[in-house]
């Protein structure tokens, strides 16, 4: 049985590490977070409610099947039956809305072995995301340095900008199947245009090593556009790292491979 006592403090500690001010990566209501807790429900932050200063009560317990059972709709869910879906979602139907990010969260939770989930809308990331040249550079982005493979995965998956709610859900989730089917595992990062950034993890450390990690990439693909833009390191260079024994060790040593409970 899942400890749900501990994913509630464990989400609450990522939340507000993630929204601390000084990693400038979320201020007021940016940004969202959730858990798996079992294969009915998860835990994500309430619409309009702060990272930084996230407390149990801004958290909603949500059943996965009815938001995932809309995702299969098929007529087109107006943003008046998107709230209601939200709202109706939630286990105790208490009133508190969930944001409407919560449509992404389900899908990517219900991804064999995500257990977390950290959304945010870093500086340095959205430089590059909100720039037409920095935009092109993130479609066609490899890994520069070797920890940023071993913390933030072999590639990123960047998905064009689409309104939020139901329509990102969907294109997050056809972007992501097809990363699946090309690298055989799920993105440890996600790239928004003209949005943010999400980390998928087995575990809520492992979601902040990503944050951290990204953000650095972030502001070294900025720096490199002062000596003529970034150089990749092949797909053979970056299946070596990634498949290294030593670098493996350097994961779990990290605290990077936790199953889910």
């Amino acid at each position: 049985m899942p400890d749900k006592d501990r994913i509630f403090e464990e989400l609450l500690l990522l939340s507000r590490r993630l929204g601390d001010a000084s990693h400038d990566w979320a201020i007021l209501g940016e940004g969202n977070t959730s858990a798996f807790v079992d294969e009915e429900t998860f835990l994500v932050k309430a619409s309009g409610s702060s990272l930084a200063t996230l407390t149990r009560e801004q958290v909603c317990v949500v059943r996965f099947k009815p938001i995932l059972d809309a995702f299969d709709a098929k007529i087109e869910l107006t943003d008046k039956q998107v709230s209601e879906l939200l709202l109706s979602s939630v286990v105790g139907g208490d009133g508190r809305m969930p944001s409407v990010e919560t449509l992404f969260h389900a899908y990517l939770l219900s991804l064999p072995d995500v257990s977390f989930i950290g959304h945010t809308h870093i500086t340095s990331i959205n430089s590059i995301l909100c720039s037409a040249a920095g935009w092109q550079l993130m479609e066609n982005a490899g890994r520069m340095f070797p920890d940023e493979i071993v913390v933030c995965g072999e590639a990123p998956c960047c998905i064009p900008y689409v309104d939020p709610g139901l329509p990102l859900a969907r294109e997050i989730r056809t972007k992501v199947t097809a990363f699946i089917g090309k690298y055989g595992t799920y993105p440890k990062t996600i790239y928004m245009q003209n949005h943010g950034f999400i980390a998928l993890g087995k575990s809520s450390k492992e979601v902040d090593a990503i944050h951290q990690m990204a953000d650095k990439a972030a502001r070294v693909l900025l720096g490199t556009m002062t000596f003529g833009g970034p150089k990749w390191f092949s797909q053979q260079v970056v299946n070596r790292i990634a498949n290294r024994p030593d670098e493996h060790y350097r994961q779990k040593a990290l605290g990077l491979g936790a199953e889910r409970a």
